[in-house]
Parts: C-alpha cells; sequence; structure tokens
C-alpha cells in the first residue's frame, strides 16, 4: 500500500513538472521571437514593462492552479492511503 501512494505522488510531481515546463516553454517561445524581431534598449524596457503585467495575469495563474490541484490531490491520496 505504501508503495502505491508513492508511486501515486511521483505521477503526480511528473504532471506538476510537464505544467511547469509547458509554461516555461511558452515563455521560451516568445523570446525566440524576440530575437528573430531583433533587440533594442527601447523594446527590452518595453517588454520587461509588459511581462510584470501579463505575467501575473497569465502565468502565475496557471502555475497557482496547477500546483493547488496537485497538493489537494496529494493530501486526498495521502489520507486515503492513511486511514
Amino acid at each position: 500500500m505504501n508503495i502505491t501512494l508513492i508511486l501515486f505522488l511521483l505521477l503526480l510531481f511528473i504532471v506538476a513538472l510537464g505544467g511547469t515546463l509547458y509554461v516555461f516553454k511558452q515563455e521560451e517561445k516568445k523570446m525566440k521571437q524576440y530575437e528573430l524581431e531583433g533587440d533594442t534598449a527601447k523594446s527590452e524596457l518595453q517588454r520587461s514593462m509588459e511581462y510584470e503585467t501579463k505575467s501575473l495575469k497569465s502565468n502565475v495563474p496557471i502555475l497557482i492552479w496547477i500546483y493547488s490541484v496537485t497538493i489537494l490531490i496529494a493530501l486526498i491520496a495521502f489520507f486515503v492511503y492513511a486511514f
């Protein structure tokens, strides 16, 4: 029974890691697009300010959902197997 819980939590960890990498890849695509368009100091400053506002509205909520669901499922699994 303990090995099942460990395997389940390991799988859950891998899914959460996959979600995190997905968000990272989205940002990486944006960076490559910026490199292709050419960088200037003015455009970098504008992107930096844009990122500060958009990141809080898009990436942070996605990551919060990923980890909240992961932690909730892990706690449910722990209590199911513990009791």
